[in-house]
């Protein structure tokens, strides 16, 4: 695992329960992702945990706001998700929000982190 060492400055801009909820979910990720790169992208206002420079190579992504946070995975529109947990409609991915202040739900939150690196590795094979 690779950690972006501003990571702290970027989520240090948001409201402190939100910060608070962004690092739960960060040890989870790095614990989940074996040798994954953290990479803060502060103009997009994301971190990207990936294995590589291109877009292609990301798993998922972290997206902050004032209400909480989104966990976005590249390819989401094919992960298999028979209780229609991921949300959004765009082309490519979908997400899973998270609300500061609660316990994040570990198990769904590993089901599709374990279900997106299945897939990342599939599309690597070819």
């Amino acid at each position: 695992m690779i950690a972006d060492k501003r990571f702290d400055d970027f989520m240090g801009t948001y409201d402190e329960p939100v910060f608070r909820t962004a690092l739960q979910l960060r040890t989870l990720l790095l614990a989940k992702l074996p040798e994954i790169i953290e990479q803060v992208d502060m103009p997009a206002k994301m971190v990207a945990y990936c294995y590589g420079q291109k877009y292609t190579e990301m798993i998922c992504m972290m997206i902050p706001s004032k209400k909480g946070l989104k966990l976005s995975f590249y390819k989401g529109v094919d992960l298999d998700d028979p209780d229609a947990l991921l949300q959004g409609k765009g082309k490519i991915t979908r997400y899973l929000e998270i609300k500061p202040g609660l316990p994040l739900n570990k198990p769904v939150i590993e089901k599709f982190l374990a279900k997106a690196w299945k897939l990342y590795r599939q599309r690597m094979k070819k």
